[in-house]
């Protein structure tokens, strides 16, 4: 028993020490809530469980008057042409970080951290993620993204210390 907890305990600390070890994760500097608003394709992401059996995922940002954006995600289920999934939601822009940090929140409760940590200056693309790294998103204004744009972002993914053999590509029609 003792050497089965001294065990757990030295995963659980080389996890920590681990995570202490990275840089805190920056966002973009400002976003442009009205530019930003609109169809967004997903290129990539890390698997979520929420998420588990999508294929052609699309979020959708609409600016209300009341200051926040809701949130519309869709995803076929299973295949590109099946089922479509629906949830909606709504954003909230956190004071003082640029517009480049959301609370976006699904149901009542639930909300989640949705940072904005790359942006391209047309705003033709956007990586997402949260400040513990465990989620990511690559989003595109169209279902297909350059090559050469998307070694760019993984470049760049790379110097934030994100693990991107974690990353799966979204099948897009």
């Amino acid at each position: 028993m003792k050497t089965y907890l001294l065990a757990l305990s030295f995963i659980i600390s080389a996890k920590f020490n681990a995570m202490a070890q990275l840089p805190e994760l920056q966002t973009v500097p400002h976003v442009d809530v009205k530019k930003y608003a609109g169809k967004w394709y997903e290129i990539a992401s890390f698997p979520q469980i929420f998420q588990k059996g999508c294929h052609c995922t699309i979020a959708e940002y609409t600016m209300t008057d009341k200051g926040y954006l809701i949130v519309e995600n869709r995803c076929n289920r299973d295949s590109i042409n099946g089922k479509q999934s629906y949830i909606k939601g709504k954003a909230f822009v956190e004071k003082n970080s640029g517009n480049a940090k959301l609370k976006v929140k699904f149901f009542f409760l639930f909300r989640a951290k949705y940072w904005i940590i790359d942006l391209a200056d047309d705003y033709s693309y956007a990586v997402v993620s949260h400040p513990n790294r465990k989620y990511l998103w690559i989003l595109s204004r169209i279902p297909k993204m350059s090559d050469t744009v998307y070694q760019q972002i993984l470049s760049r993914l790379k110097e934030k210390r994100f693990d991107l053999a974690k990353l799966q590509m979204t099948e897009q029609i």
